[in-house]
């Protein structure tokens, strides 16, 4: 039998459960993908924070890590902050991470990631889902035919001990197309397991990937994602009754972004209008990575809506996208009101 290495595991928020299909239900190539919905504003600084570990520990991570940095528009931050939006550990519980966003659902008190093993494999492999980056198997057009007892049998013993619920999720299950921005296959790419032969029935295998493939650097700068290009800025809603802004989703995966200043707390609405099934997140005060709430439907019919009380004054930005990441497009209005 050949060697069984060490495999990452995402985390998962209980919210996302709804967002999987099994994998009887998509076919085609696997490539490489990243959750639009869980992606951060371009041009975004990640906090990042050490709990625990050693000096030469968080030496490793800070040399690797902003490797993603030369090719998208974002940036990390290791300041520790209390509010860091990335908080790491280095406990004996596997190599693991929570996808994108994700990590502003968890307490602050909480890590988003954990290394229990260190390489520069693993620092790129982790951070590439905290910026959104899911395993490039479970695309939903990944077509790998799996030899389940293969597979089960070797993660549930050593050195992973896998229960079958992670080898479900982490191996088996797919992501909704709607919600994916993926490329062409790419078995070189950092986010791709070492697939050993006889976990397939098709013969598909891959080696252990230790650098950023070409492939991996140009997708995370595309226009799609992190380009590198100056990123638009945010257009500002003027708090008053009904003056809605006109705008559109001109391309699949585009996110728009908007800001708000507010001089006094109070209750204000966000809400959008229109044919256009659209998602809406906000952020702030003053930080663009700092989430206060989302939602996709609450407003009328597709629209989204969000009622929230804002007790400190400051800009306020509003993230809007397709709900079909993949392929949605559409004009729509959005406007704010205290």
């Amino acid at each position: 039998m050949s060697e069984i290495f060490k495999m990452c595991y995402d985390k998962i928020v209980p919210s996302d459960l709804r967002r999987l299909v099994r994998p009887e239900y998509s076919d085609g190539k696997a490539r490489m993908a990243l959750f639009m919905a869980k992606k951060w504003p371009n041009g975004s600084t990640l906090k990042v924070r050490f709990m625990g570990g050693t000096p030469e520990q968080h030496d490793i991570v800070k040399q690797f890590a902003p490797r993603w940095s030369d090719h998208a528009n974002l940036r990390f931050d290791f300041n520790n902050a209390p509010d860091a939006e990335i908080r790491i550990t280095f406990l004996d519980d596997g190599a693991w991470s929570y996808i994108g966003t994700d990590s502003l659902n968890i307490p602050l008190n909480t890590a988003t990631m954990n290394f229990g093993w260190l390489d520069e494999s693993v620092v790129l492999h982790e951070f590439g889902h905290a910026i959104g980056l899911i395993h490039e198997h479970q695309n939903p057009v990944g077509g790998i035919q799996w030899n389940r007892e293969n597979v089960i049998r070797d993660l549930s013993g050593p050195p992973n001990n896998w229960p079958l619920e992670t080898i479900e999720h982490n191996i088996f299950r797919k992501y909704n197309v709607n919600q994916m921005n993926a490329t062409a296959v790419d078995k070189l790419s950092i986010m791709m397991y070492t697939i050993p032969q006889h976990w397939t029935l098709d013969d598909f295998h891959t080696e252990s990937n230790n650098i950023l493939s070409k492939i991996d650097k140009d997708f995370i700068g595309a226009s799609i994602n992190y380009p590198k290009d100056s990123p638009k800025e945010p257009i500002e809603l003027t708090i008053v009754e009904m003056k809605a802004v006109e705008a559109e989703i001109g391309q699949p995966g585009e996110q728009d972004l908007y800001k708000f200043i507010t001089v006094a707390a109070g209750r204000y609405t966000i809400e959008t209008t229109g044919q256009t099934d659209v998602t809406m997140s906000l952020y702030g005060p003053d930080s663009q990575t700092t989430l206060i709430a989302e939602d996709d439907d609450s407003g009328t019919g597709r629209n989204a809506k969000i009622v929230v009380d804002l007790t400190v004054s400051g800009t306020y930005y509003v993230q809007i996208r397709h709900y079909n990441s993949a392929g949605g497009t559409g004009s729509y209005n959005i406007w704010v009101i205290k």
